[in-house]
């Protein structure tokens, strides 16, 4: 399957295909390895629509197609909104999400965005985690995103493209 892409180089918009670098990369140590921190992120008793937010917030600032794409159906599968979906990325801006998912949201921020120069996750962050998660759910919350990351990262160097499953 052949997308293309929108890019700037030197002032210019151009319009490239882009290929999925690699056709598989299945290894069965790494599946495991990955379901293992899956089952660890699970485990750690978080709303499963809490933790597909948290996904979506981070692909959506890494711009991870297939973890976006990935993101809104398993959110969907837990029942979320269309609405919601659509607000994932301005939440700050919307009525519609409890101080609990905003708590987690803002986490998902602070932790994806460490590159950027931000401050990553200040005291004031954390607090409000603190105060809706224990510290079971919040390693959870963390881990989360650690693999979200991870994954958004992966896709990037392969070129793996939305709608595909490894």
């Amino acid at each position: 399957m052949s997308h293309t892409y929108s890019s700037e180089k030197r002032g210019e918009s151009t319009t490239e295909p882009v290929e999925a670098r690699m056709k598989s990369v299945a290894n069965l140590d790494l599946i495991t390895g990955i379901q293992h921190l899956q089952k660890a992120v699970q485990a750690g008793g978080v709303d499963p629509l809490v933790r597909e937010l948290v996904h979506l917030r981070a692909s959506q600032i890494n711009g991870c197609s297939p973890c976006v794409f990935a993101g809104v159906q398993e959110a969907k599968k837990h029942g979320e909104t269309e609405e919601r979906l659509h607000s994932v990325v301005s939440w700050r801006e919307t009525p519609f999400f409890t101080e609990k998912e905003r708590a987690a949201l803002a986490l998902a921020e602070a932790a994806t965005r460490i590159q950027d120069g931000s401050p990553g996750v200040t005291d004031e962050i954390w607090d409000a985690a603190a105060t809706h998660f224990d510290e079971k759910q919040i390693f959870a919350i963390i881990l989360n995103i650690a693999l979200t990351n991870f994954f958004n990262r992966i896709n990037h160097t392969i070129r793996e493209q939305a709608g595909k499953t490894w």
